[in-house]
């Protein structure tokens, strides 16, 4: 799945980026690649920075420094092509789940001629008998497989997910992580990860980042060369698992 870049996903380099706000350092000399295709999970302390980087690689804020690009593109600002999916689904309550995915295709003013995309969104994460419902009606897994569907309604070449399922409950965590693979293959975009869960990055991504403390530096990379699909119980990814949580420095605690 990893190569050049294609239609369908985004080749994205980050280059000697620091990032400050006022006098706080968030970000230092952070060099990271993300081939075309890949999927990449970014694991660290909390509040070390690393939402800060997905914001900046969304083109939602500009980096204090450094070099940031997607296919050799500057990134400046916000593109359809770069969707975030965020902890909380953050849907409007007064729209159906329809009218809460067409929302990127109204702003862009394609709608009209672009409905089947909506309808093809929603088959996809499996909320096609939902599409008139209300927000307030659906279950917190419904409602983040509704944000999801209003990312991918936009055919991104790379989707930013930011703890899209820190929220949930643990059944349905493991639930939408396979969901989550799943659309990743189906669809061969670029994934960038931010998770707290050692497993979860483990379960899904190939390559595992691993972020000091703020200011927020690269201190190690864990490649995840397990075939698809993974194993929960699978004995080498145990054994990474205890790599990176010694590498976090809580590995006496295991």
């Amino acid at each position: 799945m990893v190569g050049t870049a294609t239609d369908k996903a985004s080749r994205i380099h980050i280059g000697n980026l620091s990032h400050r706000f006022g006098d706080l350092s968030v970000l230092e000399s952070i060099d990271l690649d993300i081939a075309p295709g890949e999927f990449v999970a970014l694991l660290g302390p909390s509040g070390c920075g690393k939402s800060t980087l997905l914001r900046l690689v969304a083109g939602l804020e500009t980096a204090s420094s450094g070099t940031l690009t997607q296919d050799g593109a500057p990134i400046v600002r916000p593109d359809p092509s770069r969707i975030v999916v965020f902890q909380d689904p953050t849907l409007f309550p007064w729209r159906t789940v329809w009218d809460n995915v067409a929302l990127g295709l109204e702003a862009q003013g394609i709608l009209k001629r672009e409905k089947a995309r909506v309808d093809e969104a929603l088959q996809k994460v499996d909320l096609a008998s939902f599409a008139h419902s209300y927000p307030h009606q659906l279950s917190g897994g419904m409602a983040q497989r509704a944000a999801l569907a209003r990312a991918l309604v936009n055919q991104p070449k790379l989707l930013i997910l930011d703890e899209p399922l820190g929220k949930l409950d643990s059944l349905t965590r493991l639930e939408m992580q396979g969901e989550l693979l799943s659309l990743w293959q189906k669809n061969g975009f670029s994934v960038l990860l931010v998770t707290h869960d050692i497993e979860e990055a483990l379960f899904l991504a190939q390559r595992v980042v691993i972020f000091s403390p703020r200011p927020a530096r690269i201190v190690s990379e864990f490649p995840v060369d397990r075939p698809y699909p993974r194993h929960r119980g699978d004995a080498a990814l145990a054994d990474l698992r205890h790599e990176v949580l010694d590498c976090l420095g809580l590995g006496k605690s295991w």
